[in-house]
């Protein structure tokens, strides 16, 4: 035992973790046009396969809701057939950036993003699966669900085989929220294997009309990549779409593995290690015939939340995917789905973050600003772009706070007003400088002292040419303007190094 001093909590985390893993397995492959199958497929190599590999510890990987549109395109164009050579030559890519070293521009994600991101998917997840648990079908968009909810309860109101599965999915919710207030002996059980459990027996003792999970056998689907599929790889087109699986899965797992490291205190991701593991599944996914691979943070998030210390839980949650899976399909038959999608609401719900809104709206309102957008803008498009937007919200704003700049204008009354310029001048405050300095009377003379500024990008310095040349042009004496210091120490530093 002391060679594995946190079996215990990793064994139980794993469990919980291969109950998130399932309906999102299941639900992912379908919703990309492929048979279900082939998303457990790629969730058990992403438990057996990365799970082993070193990179982000807690992480879990899997069949991402991320990336279904981009299967779904890539499917309908080049056939199923061509799929396992897509995620084969995306594999190979990702290996080959995590070994040139790019993985680790990654950790260039800001706190605000990160918490954004965790409060998007969360929503999308939440909305989603609320019609899972009703048995109605959600519709594509995050905001198409959304809006769509009050639609889906009316719906639900007239249906009694609808009510019975929401019913279903609250009861688990409420288990698994009840079962932490329960003596500390129960809780050595899941709260969601427990919840899994109860909804299981009350379906078979009432023989309650829900849906339950549908899965056959795994080796029917497994599709190596044939010799019509690789001729494919003769021709342009389909290498957009592989660099694009590429591009957007690795994106998808290294801004996990950011979001991940805020969820606990265990050791930090190393990005390059984790994406040439990214790399080695889905190379093994694309030789199998099955679904691209990325880190999923529902997953993940689940993982930390029940207890995970070591990379152990995740391999074996994917040893569970493998044997259910493989061995025993009828045991999954037995689980309703609703209770599935109740387990997948609480992970939802747990990613919202809350505590981190309000404090960070009293602190700093503009990262606040940084958070909702970049949930909306996940909820209203999907994960990739939506974190790209707040990125570059986040890039804007502080270009902009970094932007300060201070224009002091001392006039005598006779002779030349002194304007002088202190802090950075760059594009963004361009504006207020060109405001300020065409404001000066246009018969005085002016000296421009720009001695103060730490730096003068080259779009200021061309306006402040072009304002001097001006106010020069009306008859008035020329300006006079004094160069910042940081040039003059730039060309002494040049010129010891010439010296030398």
């Amino acid at each position: 035992m002391t060679k594995f001093p946190y079996l215990r909590q990793d064994f139980l985390a794993s469990i919980v973790v291969f109950l998130v893993a399932v309906p999102l397995c299941i639900g992912v492959a379908v919703a990309s046009g492929v048979p279900a199958e082939l998303g457990l497929i790629t969730g058990i190599v992403g438990g057996l396969v990365t799970g082993f590999m070193r990179g982000s510890s807690l992480q879990v990987s899997g069949p991402a809701a991320g990336m279904t549109v981009l299967v779904f395109e890539a499917v309908s164009e080049f056939g199923v057939a061509a799929l396992g050579v897509i995620v084969l030559m995306a594999g190979l890519l990702q290996l080959a950036m995590g070994f040139l070293g790019i993985g680790r521009w990654f950790r260039a994600i800001s706190v605000s993003v990160v918490e954004g991101m965790l409060c998007g998917i969360g929503l999308v997840i939440i909305a989603g699966q609320i019609y899972a648990a009703a048995g109605l079908k959600a519709p594509e968009t995050g905001i198409g669900k959304i809006a769509g909810l009050p639609g889906a309860f009316t719906d639900a109101l007239g249906s009694t085989e609808a009510m019975t599965s929401l019913a279903i999915g609250a009861g688990t919710i409420a288990v698994i929220v009840l079962w932490k207030k329960l003596p500390k002996a129960v809780q050595s059980v899941p709260g969601a294997l427990a919840a899994v459990v109860l909804a299981t027996l009350a379906t078979l003792a009432f023989s309650l009309p829900v849906a339950t999970v549908e899965v056959e056998g795994l080796l029917g689907v497994i599709q190596p990549p044939g010799t019509d599929a690789l001729g494919q790889l003769a021709g342009p087109a389909i290498w957009g779409t592989i660099i694009a699986f590429a591009l957007i899965a690795s994106a998808e797992s290294l801004f996990s593995a950011a979001a991940v490291d805020r969820l606990h205190d265990g050791p930090r991701t190393q990005y390059n290690k984790e994406m040439i593991a990214q790399g080695a599944g889905n190379t093994v996914c694309g030789l199998l015939g099955a679904l691209p691979m990325t880190a999923v943070i529902v997953r993940s998030s689940a993982n930390v939340n029940a207890g995970a210390k070591t990379k152990a839980s995740r391999v074996l949650h994917g040893v569970w995917l493998l044997l259910f899976a493989a061995a025993m399909p009828w045991a999954l038959a037995l689980i309703p789905l609703p209770a599935l999608a109740g387990i997948l609401v609480h992970a939802g719900w747990k990613l919202i973050p809350f505590r981190q809104v309000v404090a960070l709206w009293r602190a700093h309102k503009g990262e606040a600003l940084i958070l909702v957008v970049t949930a909306v803008s996940i909820v209203a498009v999907n994960m990739f772009e939506g974190v790209l937007i707040g990125l570059a919200l986040s890039v804007v704003k502080t270009a902009w706070e970094a932007s300060h700049v201070k224009l002091e204008v001392i006039d005598k009354g006779a002779g030349p007003i002194q304007a002088y310029l202190s802090g950075n001048a760059t594009f963004l405050r361009l504006p207020k400088i060109l405001d300020n300095l065409e404001s000066l009377p246009q018969d005085r003379p002016v000296e421009l002292d720009l001695s103060g500024l730490h730096h003068l990008d080259h779009a200021c310095r061309t306006a402040l040419e072009n304002w001097a040349e001006r106010h020069s042009a009306t008859g008035t004496e020329p300006v006079k303007v004094t160069e910042p210091e940081l040039e003059s120490e730039q060309s002494k530093e040049s010129e010891k190094v010439t010296v030398a």
